[in-house]
């Protein structure tokens, strides 16, 4: 059950309907001001005026995919037995644009590289790289 849609057959209250009801109307405020900013901006940028109807669509279409990627994100979680988001989470959201998912798997690696390793990460880095196992498997056909 996702408690933003409340889809799933919500029992909660009326007064936790209501929280979740304001909670969300809350954050479509926000993302709508951040869009419109981002617009506005972006138009100014290039000398050009879009017009309020227009912003207000791409908020709210903007909106609705990310409330999709969001349930999208938790299925993917859920069907490999974790309660949270992870990274290749996101990745494979982002399976029908080749070029997005590339992007997203190399700043990926590129997060990797710049963690800093534990010195058991590292002693079994050594390890496998002693057995010669390669430290990144491709899984892309």
């Amino acid at each position: 059950m996702d408690p933003i849609t409340m889809e799933g057959g919500y029992n909660g209250s009326d007064e936790e309907k209501e929280d979740v009801e304001e909670t969300t109307s809350h954050l479509r405020d926000r993302f709508r001001l951040s869009t419109i900013s981002i617009a506005e901006s972006e138009a100014k940028q290039d000398n050009m005026e879009i017009s309020q109807p227009v912003i207000v669509c791409i908020s709210d279409l903007a909106f609705k995919y990310a409330e999709q990627l969001a349930e999208d994100l938790e299925m993917f979680a859920h069907h490999a037995g974790r309660k949270s988001v992870n990274m290749n989470d996101v990745i494979i959201s982002a399976h029908r644009n080749t070029h997005l998912a590339d992007l997203l798997r190399s700043f990926s690696y590129n997060l990797k590289a710049k963690e800093p390793q534990s010195e058991k990460k590292r002693k079994k880095s050594s390890s496998k790289e002693s057995k010669g196992l390669p430290s990144v498997l491709n899984l892309d056909p």
